[in-house]
Formats: C-alpha cells, structure tokens, sequence
C-alpha cells in the first residue's frame, strides 16, 4: 500500500465527502526531509464531521489519524479540512 492510499485508509471513518490525497514527493527530491524518505503530501478533506469545529479541532482530527506517520512516512502535511457548505 502507497502512504497516499495508507491516508485515505486512516481517514475513511470520517466519512468523507470528498478526499483529495496529492503526493508531491517528486517536488521536493534534495530536500532534507525528503533523503530520510518522508513523503510531502497535501490532502483536502471534506466532512460533516468538522461542522462546528474550529480549524485547529478539525486538524486535530486528522492528525490523531495520521500523527504515528509523522515524520517517517509524511514529511510534509498541507491541510484542508472543510464542512460541506465550505467547498
């Protein structure tokens, strides 16, 4: 399994609506982070499960996801995580 499927897997129980998953690794070759084989990835993920929540609250979420891939698998995290009204 790739890191970006290994995202989509961990982030499935927040029932996305939509899930954007852009591995930009090969952007980033000579990077430091990137010679100790973290990849950098953005992700954009759209659920009812953030309504209500701060933008911090709502990183929190993903994090408590994916935070045992930080630093090894991810190097680089850009997020977005929106409701459905905010697409």
């Amino acid at each position: 399994m790739t890191d970006a499927q290994v995202i989509r897997s961990r982030l499935a129980d927040l029932q996305p609506l939509r899930l954007e998953v852009v591995d930009d690794s090969a952007r980033h070759v000579g990077h430091a982070g990137a010679r100790t084989g973290g990849g950098h990835f953005r992700v954009m993920v759209v659920s009812e499960a953030f309504v209500g929540l701060p933008t911090l609250a709502r990183h929190r979420l993903v994090h408590a996801r994916l935070g045992d891939l930080l630093p090894r698998s991810i190097h680089a995290l850009s997020l977005r995580a929106l409701t459905p009204t905010e697409l």
